[in-house]
Protein backbone atom coordinates (compact mmCIF):
# COMPACT_ATOMS: atom_id res chain seq x y z
CA UNK A 1 0.00 0.00 0.00
CA UNK A 2 2.92 2.51 0.82
CA UNK A 3 4.45 1.53 -2.54
CA UNK A 4 0.95 2.31 -3.94
CA UNK A 5 1.06 6.05 -2.19
CA UNK A 6 4.27 6.31 -3.18
CA UNK A 7 3.90 5.91 -6.94
CA UNK A 8 0.62 7.90 -6.88
CA UNK A 9 2.55 10.75 -4.97
CA UNK A 10 5.41 10.67 -7.49
CA UNK A 11 2.80 11.22 -10.27
CA UNK A 12 0.96 13.62 -9.23
CA UNK A 13 4.20 15.27 -8.32
CA UNK A 14 4.86 15.23 -12.39
CA UNK A 15 1.88 15.99 -13.37
CA UNK A 16 2.05 19.30 -11.14
CA UNK A 17 5.15 19.67 -12.74
CA UNK A 18 3.85 18.98 -16.23
CA UNK A 19 1.09 21.42 -15.90
CA UNK A 20 3.34 24.32 -14.92
CA UNK A 21 5.52 23.64 -17.63
CA UNK A 22 2.44 23.60 -19.94
CA UNK A 23 1.35 26.97 -18.68
CA UNK A 24 4.73 28.99 -19.11
CA UNK A 25 4.99 27.76 -22.55
CA UNK A 26 1.40 29.04 -23.28
CA UNK A 27 1.40 33.08 -24.93
CA UNK A 28 -1.58 34.65 -25.74
CA UNK A 29 -1.45 37.25 -28.12
CA UNK A 30 -3.13 40.62 -28.29
CA UNK A 31 -4.32 42.82 -31.26
CA UNK A 32 -5.32 46.61 -30.47
CA UNK A 33 -5.45 49.12 -32.05
CA UNK A 34 -2.89 52.03 -30.67
CA UNK A 35 -3.77 54.01 -27.56
CA UNK A 36 -6.45 50.94 -26.82
CA UNK A 37 -4.05 49.16 -24.37
CA UNK A 38 -3.11 51.84 -21.60
CA UNK A 39 0.26 50.97 -19.26
CA UNK A 40 -1.73 50.16 -16.34
CA UNK A 41 -3.15 47.11 -18.82
CA UNK A 42 0.12 46.05 -19.42
CA UNK A 43 1.53 46.14 -15.72
CA UNK A 44 -1.60 43.62 -15.11
CA UNK A 45 -0.77 41.30 -17.75
CA UNK A 46 2.73 41.11 -15.90
CA UNK A 47 1.05 40.08 -12.92
CA UNK A 48 -1.24 37.54 -15.43
CA UNK A 49 1.57 36.17 -16.09
CA UNK A 50 3.11 35.50 -12.44
CA UNK A 51 -0.20 34.00 -10.89
CA UNK A 52 -1.02 31.58 -14.02
CA UNK A 53 3.11 31.70 -16.02
CA UNK A 54 0.38 32.27 -18.88
CA UNK A 55 2.09 35.33 -20.96
CA UNK A 56 0.47 37.87 -22.98
CA UNK A 57 2.19 39.08 -26.40
CA UNK A 58 0.60 42.51 -27.15
CA UNK A 59 0.89 43.69 -30.92
CA UNK A 60 0.04 47.30 -31.36
CA UNK A 61 -0.77 48.34 -34.93
CA UNK A 62 -1.47 52.22 -36.00
CA UNK A 63 -4.59 53.29 -36.21
CA UNK A 64 -5.05 54.19 -39.83
CA UNK A 65 -3.46 50.63 -40.87
CA UNK A 66 -5.69 48.86 -37.80
CA UNK A 67 -9.14 47.41 -39.80
CA UNK A 68 -7.15 46.34 -42.70
CA UNK A 69 -4.93 43.95 -40.54
CA UNK A 70 -7.75 42.86 -38.30
CA UNK A 71 -9.79 41.65 -41.25
CA UNK A 72 -6.76 39.84 -42.57
CA UNK A 73 -6.60 38.34 -39.53
CA UNK A 74 -9.23 37.29 -38.97
CA UNK A 75 -9.78 35.73 -42.47
CA UNK A 76 -6.35 33.79 -41.80
CA UNK A 77 -6.57 33.25 -38.34
CA UNK A 78 -3.16 33.61 -38.34
CA UNK A 79 -1.11 33.70 -34.64
CA UNK A 80 -4.82 35.77 -32.62
CA UNK A 81 -5.77 34.60 -29.79
CA UNK A 82 -7.25 37.82 -28.25
CA UNK A 83 -8.03 41.41 -30.73
CA UNK A 84 -9.59 44.63 -29.97
CA UNK A 85 -12.72 46.23 -31.64
CA UNK A 86 -15.00 48.93 -31.60
CA UNK A 87 -18.05 47.76 -29.88
CA UNK A 88 -21.84 48.52 -31.51
CA UNK A 89 -24.81 46.17 -31.65
CA UNK A 90 -24.64 46.07 -35.72
CA UNK A 91 -21.28 47.08 -36.56
CA UNK A 92 -19.92 43.37 -34.95
CA UNK A 93 -22.27 41.69 -36.83
CA UNK A 94 -22.09 43.11 -39.87
CA UNK A 95 -17.73 44.14 -39.66
CA UNK A 96 -16.81 41.61 -37.35
CA UNK A 97 -19.75 38.56 -37.69
CA UNK A 98 -18.80 37.69 -33.93
CA UNK A 99 -21.08 34.73 -33.88
CA UNK A 100 -18.23 33.14 -36.08
CA UNK A 101 -15.55 34.77 -35.02
CA UNK A 102 -15.56 35.54 -31.82
CA UNK A 103 -16.44 33.20 -28.17
CA UNK A 104 -19.51 33.15 -26.62
CA UNK A 105 -18.43 34.80 -23.27
CA UNK A 106 -21.85 34.81 -22.27
CA UNK A 107 -21.17 31.70 -19.47
CA UNK A 108 -17.99 33.51 -17.78
CA UNK A 109 -18.30 34.58 -14.26
CA UNK A 110 -18.13 38.77 -14.78
CA UNK A 111 -20.41 38.79 -17.56
CA UNK A 112 -23.07 39.80 -15.24
CA UNK A 113 -20.90 42.76 -13.93
CA UNK A 114 -20.59 44.86 -17.55
CA UNK A 115 -23.03 47.58 -17.40
CA UNK A 116 -25.89 46.89 -19.05
CA UNK A 117 -25.43 49.78 -21.93
CA UNK A 118 -22.28 48.48 -22.65
CA UNK A 119 -23.58 44.80 -22.89
CA UNK A 120 -26.15 45.90 -24.70
CA UNK A 121 -23.46 47.08 -27.85
CA UNK A 122 -21.23 44.28 -27.63
CA UNK A 123 -24.23 41.05 -27.52
CA UNK A 124 -26.03 39.20 -30.29
CA UNK A 125 -29.04 37.50 -30.14
CA UNK A 126 -28.63 37.24 -25.67
CA UNK A 127 -25.47 36.00 -26.42
CA UNK A 128 -22.07 38.76 -24.95
CA UNK A 129 -18.94 38.59 -27.39
CA UNK A 130 -16.72 41.26 -25.97
CA UNK A 131 -15.87 42.56 -22.44
CA UNK A 132 -15.42 46.33 -22.75
CA UNK A 133 -11.37 47.77 -22.16
CA UNK A 134 -12.18 51.52 -21.98
CA UNK A 135 -14.30 54.32 -20.20
CA UNK A 136 -17.27 55.07 -21.79
CA UNK A 137 -18.60 57.61 -19.84
CA UNK A 138 -16.49 60.13 -20.89
CA UNK A 139 -17.36 61.35 -24.08
CA UNK A 140 -15.81 64.21 -26.31
CA UNK A 141 -15.87 67.83 -25.77
CA UNK A 142 -13.58 71.16 -26.19
CA UNK A 143 -11.20 70.91 -23.24
CA UNK A 144 -10.18 75.07 -22.59
CA UNK A 145 -7.72 76.49 -20.26
CA UNK A 146 -10.00 78.71 -17.66
CA UNK A 147 -6.83 80.97 -16.90
CA UNK A 148 -7.08 82.07 -20.72
CA UNK A 149 -10.51 82.49 -20.48
CA UNK A 150 -10.58 84.09 -17.19
CA UNK A 151 -7.51 86.26 -18.78
CA UNK A 152 -9.57 87.57 -21.39
CA UNK A 153 -12.69 87.36 -19.90
CA UNK A 154 -14.79 85.01 -21.72
CA UNK A 155 -17.61 82.85 -21.40
CA UNK A 156 -18.16 79.13 -22.73
CA UNK A 157 -19.87 79.36 -25.79
CA UNK A 158 -23.73 77.53 -26.14
CA UNK A 159 -23.77 78.45 -29.94
CA UNK A 160 -21.20 78.50 -32.92
CA UNK A 161 -21.16 82.29 -33.30
CA UNK A 162 -20.01 82.66 -30.33
CA UNK A 163 -17.60 80.24 -29.63
CA UNK A 164 -16.18 81.94 -33.49
CA UNK A 165 -16.06 85.33 -30.93
CA UNK A 166 -14.01 83.39 -28.42
CA UNK A 167 -11.81 81.71 -31.11
CA UNK A 168 -11.09 85.19 -32.56
CA UNK A 169 -10.30 87.21 -28.72
CA UNK A 170 -8.10 84.07 -28.45
CA UNK A 171 -6.26 84.55 -31.80
CA UNK A 172 -6.04 88.50 -31.51
CA UNK A 173 -4.15 87.60 -28.39
CA UNK A 174 -1.56 85.72 -29.83
CA UNK A 175 -2.53 82.16 -28.83
CA UNK A 176 -4.29 79.60 -31.61
CA UNK A 177 -7.02 79.06 -30.74
CA UNK A 178 -7.95 75.28 -30.94
CA UNK A 179 -5.19 72.22 -30.92
CA UNK A 180 -6.51 70.00 -33.86
CA UNK A 181 -4.64 67.32 -34.61
CA UNK A 182 -5.02 65.55 -38.57
CA UNK A 183 -1.58 63.42 -39.04
CA UNK A 184 -2.79 60.74 -36.20
CA UNK A 185 -6.07 60.02 -38.63
CA UNK A 186 -8.67 59.58 -36.16
CA UNK A 187 -9.02 62.63 -34.27
CA UNK A 188 -10.26 65.78 -36.35
CA UNK A 189 -13.28 63.78 -37.60
CA UNK A 190 -14.57 63.62 -33.85
CA UNK A 191 -16.24 67.12 -35.14
CA UNK A 192 -18.44 65.39 -37.25
CA UNK A 193 -19.24 62.13 -36.31
CA UNK A 194 -19.70 63.18 -32.27
CA UNK A 195 -22.13 66.12 -33.72
CA UNK A 196 -24.00 63.81 -35.28
CA UNK A 197 -26.19 64.54 -31.61
CA UNK A 198 -26.66 68.12 -33.28
CA UNK A 199 -27.70 66.90 -36.56
CA UNK A 200 -30.23 64.61 -34.65
CA UNK A 201 -31.94 67.48 -32.48
CA UNK A 202 -31.89 70.09 -35.61
CA UNK A 203 -33.16 67.21 -37.60
CA UNK A 204 -35.32 64.51 -35.48
CA UNK A 205 -35.73 61.25 -37.08
CA UNK A 206 -32.64 61.71 -38.92
CA UNK A 207 -30.55 58.33 -37.74
CA UNK A 208 -33.88 56.43 -38.03
CA UNK A 209 -34.37 56.90 -41.69
CA UNK A 210 -30.69 56.79 -42.47
CA UNK A 211 -30.82 53.09 -41.54
CA UNK A 212 -33.47 52.58 -43.07
CA UNK A 213 -32.09 53.61 -46.05
CA UNK A 214 -34.89 56.12 -46.28
CA UNK A 215 -33.08 58.89 -46.37
CA UNK A 216 -28.47 60.06 -47.16
CA UNK A 217 -26.53 62.06 -45.36
CA UNK A 218 -26.44 64.19 -48.56
CA UNK A 219 -30.01 65.00 -47.82
CA UNK A 220 -29.65 66.68 -44.74
CA UNK A 221 -29.19 70.52 -44.94
CA UNK A 222 -27.83 70.28 -41.14
CA UNK A 223 -25.02 67.90 -41.88
CA UNK A 224 -23.79 69.62 -44.92
CA UNK A 225 -23.36 72.88 -42.70
CA UNK A 226 -21.81 71.19 -40.05
CA UNK A 227 -19.33 70.12 -42.62
CA UNK A 228 -19.19 73.56 -43.88
CA UNK A 229 -18.22 75.06 -40.35
CA UNK A 230 -15.88 72.57 -39.46
CA UNK A 231 -13.83 74.01 -42.63
CA UNK A 232 -14.58 77.09 -41.69
CA UNK A 233 -12.56 76.82 -38.34
CA UNK A 234 -9.71 75.85 -39.93
CA UNK A 235 -10.07 78.36 -43.38
CA UNK A 236 -10.21 81.24 -40.36
CA UNK A 237 -7.45 80.21 -38.39
CA UNK A 238 -8.58 78.67 -35.35
CA UNK A 239 -6.69 75.20 -36.01
CA UNK A 240 -3.25 77.18 -36.44
CA UNK A 241 -1.03 76.90 -39.19
CA UNK A 242 0.26 73.23 -38.15
CA UNK A 243 -2.86 71.42 -37.64
CA UNK A 244 -2.08 68.74 -40.76
CA UNK A 245 0.87 67.79 -38.91
CA UNK A 246 -0.14 68.28 -35.49
CA UNK A 247 0.20 64.86 -33.24
CA UNK A 248 -2.67 63.92 -30.13
CA UNK A 249 0.46 62.79 -28.17
CA UNK A 250 1.41 66.86 -28.58
CA UNK A 251 -2.16 68.28 -27.11
CA UNK A 252 -1.12 68.44 -23.73
CA UNK A 253 2.22 70.12 -24.19
CA UNK A 254 0.10 72.86 -26.31
CA UNK A 255 -2.29 73.85 -23.71
CA UNK A 256 0.61 73.62 -20.67
CA UNK A 257 2.64 75.92 -22.69
CA UNK A 258 0.59 78.67 -23.67
CA UNK A 259 0.83 78.22 -27.79
CA UNK A 260 -3.23 77.05 -27.69
CA UNK A 261 -6.01 77.54 -25.21
CA UNK A 262 -8.83 74.26 -26.35
CA UNK A 263 -8.69 71.14 -27.82
CA UNK A 264 -10.85 68.09 -28.30
CA UNK A 265 -10.53 65.89 -25.86
CA UNK A 266 -12.04 63.94 -22.88
CA UNK A 267 -12.63 64.15 -19.22
CA UNK A 268 -9.45 62.54 -18.41
CA UNK A 269 -7.62 65.12 -20.17
CA UNK A 270 -6.72 67.41 -17.22
CA UNK A 271 -5.38 64.63 -15.15
CA UNK A 272 -3.26 63.62 -17.85
CA UNK A 273 -1.88 67.05 -18.44
CA UNK A 274 -1.08 67.41 -14.78
CA UNK A 275 0.82 63.65 -14.67
CA UNK A 276 2.96 65.46 -17.56
CA UNK A 277 2.93 69.02 -15.87
CA UNK A 278 2.24 68.92 -12.80
CA UNK A 279 2.76 73.08 -12.21
CA UNK A 280 -0.66 72.84 -14.25
CA UNK A 281 -3.39 72.01 -12.20
CA UNK A 282 -6.01 69.51 -13.18
CA UNK A 283 -8.72 72.27 -12.06
CA UNK A 284 -7.47 74.79 -14.53
CA UNK A 285 -8.79 72.85 -17.74
CA UNK A 286 -13.01 73.22 -17.74
CA UNK A 287 -15.17 71.66 -20.87
CA UNK A 288 -18.17 72.14 -22.74
CA UNK A 289 -19.41 70.47 -25.74
CA UNK A 290 -18.97 71.69 -28.95
CA UNK A 291 -21.17 74.35 -30.16
CA UNK A 292 -20.74 73.87 -33.67
CA UNK A 293 -24.99 73.61 -35.02
CA UNK A 294 -25.25 75.73 -32.10
CA UNK A 295 -25.15 72.18 -29.90
CA UNK A 296 -26.13 72.04 -26.50
CA UNK A 297 -26.70 68.72 -26.14
CA UNK A 298 -24.07 66.19 -24.65
CA UNK A 299 -22.52 63.49 -26.85
CA UNK A 300 -23.18 60.10 -25.37
CA UNK A 301 -21.08 56.93 -26.53
CA UNK A 302 -21.96 53.26 -24.90
CA UNK A 303 -19.37 51.83 -26.93
CA UNK A 304 -15.81 52.05 -26.51
CA UNK A 305 -12.87 49.78 -27.41
CA UNK A 306 -14.02 46.11 -26.44
CA UNK A 307 -11.70 43.20 -26.23
CA UNK A 308 -12.87 39.66 -27.83
CA UNK A 309 -11.36 35.68 -28.27
CA UNK A 310 -10.53 34.65 -31.98
CA UNK A 311 -12.89 31.45 -32.07
CA UNK A 312 -10.11 29.76 -34.01
CA UNK A 313 -7.77 30.16 -31.34
CA UNK A 314 -5.41 27.53 -29.42
CA UNK A 315 -5.98 29.38 -26.72
CA UNK A 316 -9.44 30.04 -25.53
CA UNK A 317 -9.16 28.98 -22.02
CA UNK A 318 -5.75 30.74 -21.13
CA UNK A 319 -7.37 34.16 -22.91
CA UNK A 320 -10.69 33.72 -20.94
CA UNK A 321 -8.24 33.13 -17.81
CA UNK A 322 -6.78 36.18 -18.93
CA UNK A 323 -10.38 38.69 -19.22
CA UNK A 324 -11.01 36.88 -15.81
CA UNK A 325 -8.48 38.13 -14.22
CA UNK A 326 -9.19 41.69 -15.70
CA UNK A 327 -12.61 41.71 -14.75
CA UNK A 328 -11.50 41.19 -10.88
CA UNK A 329 -12.82 43.83 -8.96
CA UNK A 330 -9.51 45.04 -7.48
CA UNK A 331 -7.68 44.94 -11.29
CA UNK A 332 -10.96 47.39 -12.38
CA UNK A 333 -10.09 49.56 -9.51
CA UNK A 334 -6.04 49.54 -10.71
CA UNK A 335 -7.24 50.67 -14.04
CA UNK A 336 -9.10 53.19 -12.74
CA UNK A 337 -6.82 54.49 -10.25
CA UNK A 338 -3.53 54.38 -12.72
CA UNK A 339 -5.23 55.64 -16.21
CA UNK A 340 -5.74 59.28 -15.86
CA UNK A 341 -8.10 59.33 -18.87
CA UNK A 342 -10.31 56.66 -16.78
CA UNK A 343 -12.70 57.95 -14.71
CA UNK A 344 -14.77 54.79 -14.04
CA UNK A 345 -15.19 51.42 -16.47
CA UNK A 346 -18.51 50.09 -17.28
CA UNK A 347 -18.60 47.12 -14.62
CA UNK A 348 -21.03 47.55 -11.60
CA UNK A 349 -18.41 46.56 -9.50
CA UNK A 350 -15.93 49.63 -10.46
CA UNK A 351 -16.20 52.45 -8.81
CA UNK A 352 -15.71 55.95 -10.31
CA UNK A 353 -12.88 58.91 -9.63
CA UNK A 354 -15.49 61.90 -10.82
CA UNK A 355 -13.59 65.55 -9.71
CA UNK A 356 -16.26 67.67 -8.83
CA UNK A 357 -15.10 69.59 -11.88
CA UNK A 358 -16.34 66.86 -14.36
CA UNK A 359 -19.50 66.50 -12.22
CA UNK A 360 -20.31 69.95 -12.79
CA UNK A 361 -19.66 69.37 -16.95
CA UNK A 362 -21.97 66.70 -17.22
CA UNK A 363 -25.08 68.30 -15.02
CA UNK A 364 -24.49 71.12 -17.08
CA UNK A 365 -26.17 69.32 -20.15
CA UNK A 366 -29.04 67.60 -18.95
CA UNK A 367 -30.06 66.43 -22.65
CA UNK A 368 -28.33 63.56 -24.34
CA UNK A 369 -27.81 62.22 -27.10
CA UNK A 370 -26.05 58.98 -28.64
CA UNK A 371 -23.12 60.11 -31.20
CA UNK A 372 -23.87 59.01 -34.87
CA UNK A 373 -20.89 55.92 -35.38
CA UNK A 374 -23.55 54.17 -32.33
CA UNK A 375 -26.69 55.51 -33.55
CA UNK A 376 -26.15 55.22 -37.65
CA UNK A 377 -25.30 51.54 -39.24
CA UNK A 378 -21.79 51.55 -41.68
CA UNK A 379 -20.55 55.07 -39.93
CA UNK A 380 -18.04 53.31 -37.26
CA UNK A 381 -16.44 50.71 -40.27
CA UNK A 382 -15.41 53.67 -42.50
CA UNK A 383 -13.70 55.95 -39.45
CA UNK A 384 -10.89 56.76 -40.69
CA UNK A 385 -12.06 57.01 -44.82
CA UNK A 386 -13.99 59.73 -43.36
CA UNK A 387 -11.24 61.63 -41.85
CA UNK A 388 -9.46 60.99 -45.40
CA UNK A 389 -12.73 62.62 -46.69
CA UNK A 390 -13.00 65.64 -44.32
CA UNK A 391 -8.87 66.23 -44.99
CA UNK A 392 -9.98 66.34 -48.55
CA UNK A 393 -12.53 69.16 -47.59
CA UNK A 394 -10.05 71.47 -45.68
CA UNK A 395 -7.75 71.61 -48.31
CA UNK A 396 -10.28 72.21 -50.94
CA UNK A 397 -10.07 69.23 -52.95
CA UNK A 398 -13.95 68.28 -52.63
CA UNK A 399 -16.99 70.12 -51.14
CA UNK A 400 -19.08 69.26 -48.28
CA UNK A 401 -21.67 67.82 -50.71
CA UNK A 402 -18.88 65.55 -51.68
CA UNK A 403 -17.73 64.49 -49.01
CA UNK A 404 -21.62 63.70 -47.49
CA UNK A 405 -22.06 61.71 -51.10
CA UNK A 406 -18.78 59.68 -50.19
CA UNK A 407 -20.19 58.62 -47.21
CA UNK A 408 -23.41 57.61 -48.15
CA UNK A 409 -21.84 55.46 -51.33
CA UNK A 410 -20.02 53.95 -48.39
CA UNK A 411 -22.51 52.90 -46.35
CA UNK A 412 -24.08 51.44 -49.48
CA UNK A 413 -21.45 48.71 -49.88
CA UNK A 414 -21.02 48.02 -46.90
CA UNK A 415 -24.70 47.38 -46.31
CA UNK A 416 -24.78 45.42 -49.63
CA UNK A 417 -21.95 43.36 -48.73
CA UNK A 418 -23.57 42.83 -45.27
CA UNK A 419 -27.06 42.31 -47.20
CA UNK A 420 -28.89 44.76 -44.98
CA UNK A 421 -32.66 44.24 -45.94
CA UNK A 422 -32.78 47.91 -46.37
CA UNK A 423 -30.40 48.03 -49.35
CA UNK A 424 -32.09 45.22 -51.08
Amino acid sequence: MKKILALALALMMLLGIAAVVHAEDVEITYMASQDWVQDAEIALADKFTEKTGITVDFQIIPADQYTTVLMTKLQTGEDLDLFGSQAGKSDIVTQLNVEKNAVDLSGEAWAATVDPLAAAETSVNGKLYGQPAQDVSSVWAVAYNKKVFEKLNLSVPTNYEEFKAVCEAIKADGMTPVYEAVADGWHHQLWFCEMGVAIEHAEPGTAEKLNNNTMKFADSAAAKQLVEQIKEMADLGYWGDNYMANEYNDAAKAIAEGECAMTVANQGFPADLNAQYPDFPAEDIGFFVMPLLDNQVLNMNPVGPTRFIYSGSANIDAAKQYLAFLAEPENIQYQIEKVSKFNTLPFTTAKDAYSPEISAFYAAYPEHGTVYQTSVNYVNPQWMEIGKELVAVLQGDQSADDMLKNIDRNRADQATAAKDPAWN
